[in-house]
This record gives structure tokens, sequence and C-alpha cells, in this order.
């Protein structure tokens, strides 16, 4: 599938957010220090981490920041992966997994440090994570997170069903795990805010600007768009499920380690008054072990923004499927409208775990986000700018690995939206 001719459909955060800066396109020849693909949260931050080290950037972006996924995702800032917890990314990956885990733990407090620090108005609100469980024996999994978790020094606590109930207003779960660093955003005002202090800074953005492949030149990297070229001793590439959209030779191999499948986000007319003082009334944001995504939270206009999975191209059905939810779980929401439909790609591994590369000599490339990068995008920025700084591995949060592209990528790719089958049959069965 071509992004670039795809219509997309208008979100919220496209009608509520002002617009970004005016960026040029990349045409003729050019040269920098650090060369970055992909103008979401990942490559913004690291361009705005190696500014403010004195380090010359320049920004690649095929559309706009904020286009893809950080523009289109249901803004819920999130310190954990969505299924390995800290035991398992240890075992995998040792030392540098604990460095990553501390990562994750801050991942959120660091987020919400850098819109304070460059006034960026991205209706951020640091409320709180809560994953509430939606049977009695999946209280198993809050546990071993709280337990997991506290054990490396994270804001956490196990909720009962009482207090799960207190917090969400509804009679619908049997308990949850709180992350109280957690909370939501606007991720498009995020994304847009990041281009202007990475252009504030001296740094340069490229949009509509597709990079077509990078090759290793003179000693350094060389990357080509349709209209120009530019140089530069490092490169990174920060485009996740958005890889192959626009050049199948760009980078394959990462391409094909993840799926890209459609998340679909919606908001509802705003809530009353009334309504909001028993719905999620201290504002956290809220997605449930479900695998079929039970998620919500309000927007600052008091929107409840959640979302949902269906099988093939149906944003109506999926209405009717979503209204119907929320009536279920909030009984007092009375009838729901929803104003807004939309959706964006999300990169999925088969385990669940980010994939974080080195392509060659001061280069480096990450996918697989699993739903969990909005926070977690803001850190990896932060270690990427270290990396090609020349910090050494045994100081970086970055579990590194070798691009593990998955065989059959292209008829799972078509097969992938019929898991939602697999994940309602797995939701249904109680945890022994």
């Amino acid at each position: 599938m071509d992004s670039a001719n795809v219509r997309w459909p208008a979100s919220l955060w496209a009608a509520a957010t002002a617009p970004g800066p005016d960026l040029p396109e990349l045409v003729g020849t050019t040269a920098t220090d650090v060369i970055i693909i992909g103008g979401g949260f990942t490559g913004l931050s690291t361009a705005l981490h190696l500014r403010e080290a004195g380090v010359e950037v320049a920004v690649l972006e095929a559309m706009e920041p904020g286009w893809g996924a950080s523009g289109r995702n249901n803004g819920q800032v999130i310190p954990t992966l969505s299924r390995p917890d800290p035991e398992e990314i240890v075992a995998r990956h040792g030392a540098a997994g604990e460095r990553f885990v501390a990562l994750l733990r801050d991942s959120a407090s660091m987020l919400f440090d850098v819109a304070r620090q460059y006034q960026i108005n991205a209706e951020q609100e640091q409320t709180g994570w809560v994953q509430p469980v939606h049977s009695p024996g999946r209280i198993q999994i809050a546990e071993r997170r709280v337990r997991q978790w506290s054990k490396y020094g994270a804001e956490v606590e196990l909720l009962s069903r009482d207090q799960t109930r207190d917090m969400l207003g509804s009679d619908a779960w049997y308990g949850g795990f709180w992350n109280k660093t957690g909370g939501h955003i606007n991720p498009l005002a995020l994304a847009r805010g990041l281009a202007r202090a990475v252009l504030e800074r001296g740094g340069r953005i490229y949009a509509r600007s597709p990079a077509i492949s990078f090759t290793r030149h003179n000693g350094g990297w060389l990357v080509k768009t349709a209209n120009g070229e530019i140089t530069g001793r490092a490169l990174v590439v920060a485009t996740n499920a958005y890889t192959g959209e626009f050049s199948r030779s760009l980078m394959p191999e990462m391409a094909k380690e993840v799926m890209p499948v459609l998340s679909w986000q919606m908001a509802t007319r705003p809530l009353s008054d009334t309504a909001r003082k028993t719905i999620i009334p201290g504002r956290q944001a809220m997605s449930d072990t479900h695998g079929e995504l039970y998620f919500a939270r309000y927007d600052a206009r008091n929107r409840l923004v959640t979302g949902g999975a269906v099988i093939g191209n149906r944003p109506e059905q999926l209405k009717l499927i979503v209204a119907e939810r929320l009536q279920r779980l909030w009984p007092q929401i009375g009838p729901v409208d929803f104003d807004f439909v939309w959706n964006g790609y999300v990169g999925m591994t088969t385990d669940f775990l980010p994939r974080i590369h080195r392509l060659g000599p001061d280069a480096y490339g990450w996918t697989g986000c699993n739903g969990r990068a909005v926070a977690l995008s803001i850190g990896l920025g932060s270690e990427l700018s270290k990396a090609v700084r020349g910090v050494p591995d045994v100081e970086l949060a970055l579990p590194f690995s070798e691009p593990a592209p998955i065989a059959a990528h292209g008829l799972l790719r078509r097969l992938a939206p019929l898991m939602l089958m697999l994940y309602r049959r797995r939701d249904a069965r109680e945890i022994a």
C-alpha cells in the first residue's frame, strides 16, 4: 500500500490543532552532520536532543511532522510495553534490558517534562494510566505488573475492584494496575510543537520529501529523495510502521519485521458535566486487558476519545460496536454519537517487543511500537542522540538486535485483521 496515495480520514487532532510550521521540500544537494528519516516523535525528539548538544541535524519527513502514527494515535502516555514486563525484558537483553526498563519507567515523565521545558501546549494531563482487568483471573496480570515494576522503582499501585469502580465509574472491571506517571496528550499538537522547537534551535526539517534510499558514501551516509539528496556523518531511521510505505527499497528488512495494523480511533461529542462526574472523573487514561482494545480518555474539550478494532474498512459498523460498548461499560453515558473516526498504523511485532538496530557505522533505526510509542519515542530520541554522538553501548538504554523479517510478511499482512477473532476468543477465556 502506498501511504502517500491513501485518503486517510480526518482526525479530531487535525481539527483541534493549530497548523504546523511551513516547511520546505528537499530539492537539490545539501549536507548535515546527522540525517534523520522520519518526522514523528522519535525523529523530532532525536533532532531536538541533538540540537541541544550543538549537533547539526536535518529531518526528512515523507509528508508533514505528525502526519503518520505520531499524530493519529489515541494520545495515551503509557510508561510500559503492551505485554512484556521488566523480567522478560531483562531476561532477553541483560544489562541493556535493565537500562531499557529504566527508560520505560521514566518515559512518561520525560514526555511531560519536555512539553513543559519547550512550552508545548499539547493539552497534556499527567493524571495517570490505569489498566483495569476484565475478568477475575486476569487480576494476576495486574499483580505481576505491580510486583515487577515496583521492583524497578515505578510509581505503581494495585487497585481493588472497589477502587477501580471509584476511579473509572464502572462495575465492568475486577481490579487493575495503576501507573501514576502516565496520562494523555494531543499527539499532533506534541509533534508540531517538537517540530517548532527543533526549528527554533537551528535544526532543519524537510517536508513532503520521502526518503527513497540510503547508502554509504565517502565514509558517511547519502540519502536520496525524489528531488534531492543529503549527505551526513550519521543516520537515524525513525519511520516505524511506515518504513515500507513510501519506498520498498528504504529498509526492507526493518519494514518486514513489523505488521502495520490499522488502529481505529474515534471521539464522542463532548460529554455533559453530569456524565463526567461519574465517568473517569479523575481523567486518567484507560486501556484494559482486552486484546480487542478497550480504551478511553478525555480530550481538552471533554470528548471521550476511544476506539476499537474491526475486520475490513467499515467505520459505520465500528461506531455501532463501540457505542454499544461504551453504554455497556458506562450505562450512565446515555446516547453515544461520534463526531470523528480516523485511523493510523501501529507497528506490531511477533513478541510485542520493539526492535532497535545498528544499520551500519553511526547509523541506527527502530521499529515495533506495539501501541506504546507515545512515551517511549521521546525517551528513545534522547538515547539515539547519545548513540550518534558516540556514547558507549554500556551507557545506552538501547537493547540492540539484528533485523529479523517475518516470513511470508505480505501474506500475513493481508491476514492480520483476522487476528481480531482470535483476540475475541482469548478475551472470553478465563485465566486459571
